[in-house]
């Protein structure tokens, strides 16, 4: 009879701690529950007075997650809601730095911070190609202008010498339809002049009716060229 009962009794502890080891939920991996920042430190492109959306994703943590701005200036125009929603439409051209901070619903709380760039590229851009000059008795260059938005933009370009007394010669005029993605195409002007220092302006207006949007972008030289040959 002492036989029987210590088996029975060994029988039933065993049982119970077999039961308990199943009972138990093994431990979760860290690497599952740590929370981060899931998006490139580089976020998409974008140019002034375009609409932009990008949301924050995290990995990890414990709902509810929210985001916040914790260091740096977002573009002018644009905000982060507090779901991580980044919005609106930038204002000006540039290239901002920020970092934004996510913070979980867990008790201890856990808080990742992550630095981003976001670069507002100039919708339309002007630049020399070849730098306005002078050649006996003329002025000559040419400009290289881009579209970078998703547009095709109606363009305006004038040339425009002016001397001392303001009466100012147009030496270069184009008008013409800048597909989008168009990069440095050269727009060349030059005229002859007549003797006199002449300070050359330039000056690309590039308008999207749908949109009712125009863009400006204007360079001049630092200081008068000066034409010695002529009248």
């Amino acid at each position: 009879m002492v036989e029987v009962l210590i088996l029975i009794c060994s029988w039933s502890a065993s049982h119970q701690a077999s039961a308990q080891t199943t009972a138990t939920p093994p431990p979760q991996d860290q690497a599952d529950t740590e929370l981060v920042i899931q998006n490139d430190s580089a976020l998409p492109d974008t140019f002034p007075h375009a609409n932009y959306e990008v949301l924050f994703h995290a990995r990890g943590g414990a709902p509810a997650l929210h985001w916040r701005v914790e260091k740096g200036d977002l573009p002018p125009g644009m905000k982060l809601d507090d779901h991580g929603l980044l919005h609106g439409q930038p204002d000006h051209a540039g290239e901002f730095h920020f970092t934004i901070a996510v913070r979980d619903g867990s008790q201890p709380q856990q808080a990742v911070q992550k630095e981003f760039v976001l670069r507002v590229l100039a919708a339309l851009s002007l630049r020399w190609k070849q730098e306005a000059h002078v050649d006996g008795n003329r002025i000559d260059g040419s400009a290289a202008v881009s579209n970078a938005t998703p547009d095709d933009i109606d363009l305006t370009f004038i040339v425009l010498a002016v001397p001392p007394n303001g009466r100012a010669v147009a030496i270069g005029y184009q008008h013409f339809r800048l597909r989008r993605g168009s990069f440095d195409m050269e727009l060349p002007f030059g005229d002859t002049l007549p003797r006199g220092g002449y300070v050359v302006h330039v000056d690309a207006i590039g308008e999207v009716a749908p949109r009712n949007v125009i863009y400006r972008e204007r360079m001049q030289t630092p200081s008068a060229l000066q034409v010695n040959v002529g009248p």
